[in-house]
C-alpha cells in the first residue's frame, strides 16, 4: 500500500469516526446546550476546514460555524469530507513530498521562540487527521462528564469491523 492509498484510508476512517461522535452527540440530552462541548466540535471541524483552505490556496474564516446550530455543523463538516476525499484523490505520490508551509506556522514560531521546520504536504494532511483523533477524543470525554455514551472510534476498531460505510445522523442528511 503506498501513501496515497493509506491516507485515503485514514480520511475514510476519519469520516466514519466523525459520523460515529455526531451520532452520539445528537444522543445525548442538553449536548447542544454544552458550551463547552460546542467549542470542542466547532476547533475541530474548523481545523478541518482550515486545513483544506490551506492546501486548496483558499481562506479560510475563522468564524464561518459560530452562529450554525447542529445541524447546520453537520452539514459543514460533511462538506469538509466530500471535498477533503476529492482533494487527496487528486493528489499524485510525487505531490506529497514537496515543501509545505502552513498559513499559522508564525504562529507556532511566535509561541516556540524558533522557527517552524519545513513540513511536507503529506505531513500536513497526516496531522489534521491526527489532530481531528485528539479532539474527537476530548468531545468523547465531554461526553461521558455530560452523561452520554461516547463513540467507538478508534481506526483499528474500524479496521475490525470491516470499514463500515459511514453513517451520518438522518437529521442532516
Amino acid at each position: 500500500m503506498n501513501s496515497l492509498e493509506m491516507l485515503g484510508q485514514i480520511y475514510r476512517h476519519l469520516e466514519w469516526a466523525d459520523a460515529a461522535i455526531w451520532r452520539a452527540v445528537l444522543a445525548t440530552p442538553g449536548a447542544a446546550a454544552d458550551t463547552d462541548l460546542r467549542e470542542r466540535l466547532l476547533h475541530l471541524h474548523g481545523t478541518q476546514h482550515a486545513f483544506l483552505g490551506a492546501w486548496r490556496e483558499r481562506p479560510f474564516d475563522r468564524d464561518a460555524a459560530k452562529g450554525m446550530d447542529f445541524p447546520a455543523l453537520i452539514r459543514w463538516t460533511r462538506e469538509f469530507h466530500h471535498d477533503a476525499a476529492a482533494f487527496v484523490a487528486s493528489l499524485h505520490e510525487t505531490d506529497l513530498d514537496g515543501t509545505f508551509v502552513l498559513p499559522w506556522a508564525s504562529r507556532y514560531a511566535a509561541r516556540a521562540g524558533r522557527d517552524a521546520a519545513p513540513t511536507t504536504l503529506r505531513e500536513t494532511i497526516f496531522q489534521a487527521a491526527a489532530h481531528s483523533h485528539y479532539h474527537r477524543a476530548q468531545v468523547n470525554t465531554r461526553l461521558k462528564q455530560v452523561g452520554g455514551t461516547p463513540a467507538f472510534v478508534d481506526f483499528i476498531a474500524w479496521v475490525w469491523m470491516g470499514k463500515p460505510p459511514v453513517e451520518w445522523p438522518a437529521a442532516t442528511a
